[in-house]
């Protein structure tokens, strides 16, 4: 039985859950990496992250390098006479760094790796249609996501889930492999498994604007897995033309209707209290919607507000 000594590195409230987890747990946590504060909103006011307001909370030492190879960081983290090192949500740590402790440094990934190794796990196993995903942990190598699996407990994607639904169920997951993972290291009980990397593997790219806009000439499902597979952030996104000018909407929660209709692609039917758009195989019936300039709304809302001109249509 190994007396433990933790270094935590994380940012977004995903990492806070784990993060939380250990600290309910009574594991002894010597300091927690984060990202350094950021201007934000209108007054660009420094902005902490969730993970350091969640450290001061709880009167954990916190550390905000700019550069983790920089010397000064890394007296101060050798200092901390870390033996293990936890990375959730984090950037990529350079060797001298997921080297320094005895007991190695392991990551939590929100995926069944080798699958969707990246940045935006959750978001494209949605998008991709799947039935399943789940959290690994693995120990960091030199690659991406890419070190030897550890642990790895498996979910099944809902099937009108959305990402952010799914991110708080895989937090919670994630947590408990996470805590399992430590145990096995403290009892010295561990046995890992080597990644296999084959040309089919999907992967889980960062996010850009293109990737989130709404191609209305895939089929209805496809559609319906693209939005929910980005709700609420960054959110899909299409160009309602209407006015003989563009407008950008965001699009949130949809329901899908499967029947036969003599539409072009991204043509609408509406009313005062619903607006469909047209799919190949179907509609799209959008539930919550944000308007350029706007706050998200409901859909019938939006329309209370909204004249729409015959002749508008998603692009």
């Amino acid at each position: 039985m190994t007396d433990l000594r933790i270094v935590f590195m994380g940012t977004p409230d995903f990492a806070v859950g784990i993060l939380n987890a250990l600290c309910k747990e009574g594991y002894p946590i010597v300091g927690v990496i984060t990202a350094p504060d950021r201007p934000a909103g209108r007054g660009r006011k420094l902005n902490q992250s969730a993970v350091k307001k969640y450290a001061l909370e709880h009167n954990l030492k916190v550390l905000q390098p700019t550069n983790l190879k920089h010397p000064e960081f890394l007296e101060e983290l050798k200092g901390l006479n870390a033996n293990l090192q936890i990375v959730v949500a984090f950037r990529m740590l350079p060797k001298v760094v997921w080297q320094l402790p005895e007991l190695g440094t392991f990551n939590l990934h929100a995926s069944l790796l080798p699958e969707y190794r990246g940045a935006a796990p959750i978001n494209w196993a949605i998008m991709n249609g799947e039935t399943k995903t789940g959290a690994t942990t693995f120990f960091i190598d030199e690659k991406i996501d890419t070190g030897a699996i550890i642990l790895q407990d498996e979910i099944p994607i809902l099937p009108n889930e959305d990402a952010g639904e799914l991110h708080d169920r895989l937090m919670d997951l994630g947590a408990h492999t996470v805590l399992n993972t430590v145990a096995r290291i403290k009892e010295g009980n561990l046995s890992t498994t080597i990644q296999q990397n084959t040309n089919d593997l999907k992967l889980a790219y960062k996010l850009d604007r293109e990737t989130c806009k709404i191609n209305w000439n895939l089929p209805l499902e496809k559609i319906h897995n693209h939005i929910r597979g980005l709700s609420p952030y960054p959110a899909a996104w299409s160009t309602l033309f209407m006015n003989n000018d563009d407008l950008v909407v965001k699009i949130y929660k949809v329901e899908v209707e499967k029947t036969k209709h003599k539409l072009q692609p991204g043509e609408l039917i509406f009313d005062k209290k619903e607006l469909r758009v047209a799919a190949k195989d179907g509609f799209i019936k959008l539930k919550e919607i944000q308007l350029q300039g706007k706050k998200r709304m409901a859909t019938e809302a939006v329309l209370n507000g909204l004249s729409l001109p015959k002749n508008a249509v998603f692009r």
